[in-house]
């Protein structure tokens, strides 16, 4: 990791001569005991500049060596979390001592920035090629059909809450690569749970959910909510039911009875739905409007829901296509969707 000691200047001209000699780069080295690689940086430097001695530096030596550098960004590209005083204490090691200040600088002049890893499901390998597979079976599908989709979930609204993050180093693209992330759990707490669903049409109704959900309160809430939002977004014949592989979503038979159809859905996949966005769209204007108390959250809640434009929902589903080919490039894990 050193520096290595640099050649004499009457060395240099002693390979420079030789050169115009005519005695080629291997036969030098073997004559002086000097790498090739040294001889050739000496020979091109002459050529370009008329000279050999080393030209003025435009500023002081980089204190890590390009080997250094290397060791660095290979360190971070397998493991993003590593911390500036692991990467110093690596170095160390090597016989290069810094602060973690000329870390940090050196991660960013090579594209690297600390960044928090995002939060997405925990994929294992059986979800990982259940969502390649909706992506490949859906990829050619066209525009009217997603038109067609009734979409659905849950979701937590909070007065107040934070959320605990970590940081990695990463490039500018490379968010969702399953090595910058923070696999998290569904529902991690709130103060009111709702259930809602949208097409391309515009959002249904938003129904509160009170108390521990199961298979006989699920049925209910569709049976009182999402048969009135296909009817009352004019869904017509043939529509498709979305909803996830939550185990509280035993409604087979209901759905069958009422002659419904359901998209197969890959499971651990908010990505791949739409209403996540709505959710977003949500929260941010519930927020703008500050609920003091559950009673207030619960009415906002509703209003700004009814209050979404049709367009917004139209834009998403529209768009759909872009998240299975997102998916598909990222082999299978987590999107920025």
């Amino acid at each position: 990791m050193g520096k290595t000691k640099e050649l004499s200047q009457d060395l240099r001209v002693r390979i420079v001569d030789l050169h115009k000699a005519g005695m080629g780069y291997k036969k030098i080295s073997k004559v002086l005991d000097v790498k090739v690689t040294i001889i050739g940086a000496i020979i091109r430097k002459f050529k370009e500049y008329n000279m050999t001695i080393n030209r003025p530096r435009p500023g002081a030596p980089k204190k890590i060596s390009p080997r250094g550098v290397a060791m660095m960004l290979r360190t971070v590209r397998n493991r993003p979390a590593t911390t500036r005083q692991e990467l110093a204490n690596d170095l160390k090691a090597a016989g290069t001592t810094v602060c973690k200040e000329t870390i940090g600088n050196t991660l960013r002049n090579n594209g690297f920035t600390s960044c928090s890893a995002r939060k997405v499901p925990l994929l294992k390998r059986a979800h990982v090629e259940a969502r390649l597979k909706y992506a490949n079976d859906h990829l050619k599908d066209e525009p009217s059909y997603w038109e067609k989709v009734l979409w659905s979930d849950e979701t937590k609204i909070e007065l107040f809450g934070l959320n605990s993050t970590r940081h990695v180093w990463r490039k500018k693209n490379a968010a969702y690569d399953p090595k910058n992330t923070v696999p998290t759990v569904k529902h991690g707490g709130g103060s009111i749970m709702f259930w809602g669903c949208f097409s391309a049409k515009g959002t249904g109704l938003l129904h509160r959910i009170t108390g521990k959900m199961d298979g006989a309160m699920y049925r209910t809430i569709l049976r009182d909510n999402l048969l009135p939002s296909a009817r009352d977004l004019k869904m017509g014949r043939g529509w498709v039911f979305q909803h996830d592989n939550d185990p509280k979503h035993t409604a087979k038979d209901w759905l069958k009875k009422n002659h419904i159809k359901v998209m197969e859905w890959p499971s651990q996949s908010p990505d791949l739905n739409p209403i996540e966005n709505l959710w977003r769209e949500l929260k941010v204007r519930v927020a703008k409007r500050q609920p003091t108390n559950l009673h207030d959250l619960e009415r906002i809640c509703k209003e700004e829901w009814a209050k979404i434009p049709p367009g917004v929902c139209a834009k998403l589903v529209v768009n759909y296509n872009k998240r299975l080919t997102a998916v598909l490039a990222n082999k299978g894990f987590a999107t920025k969707y």
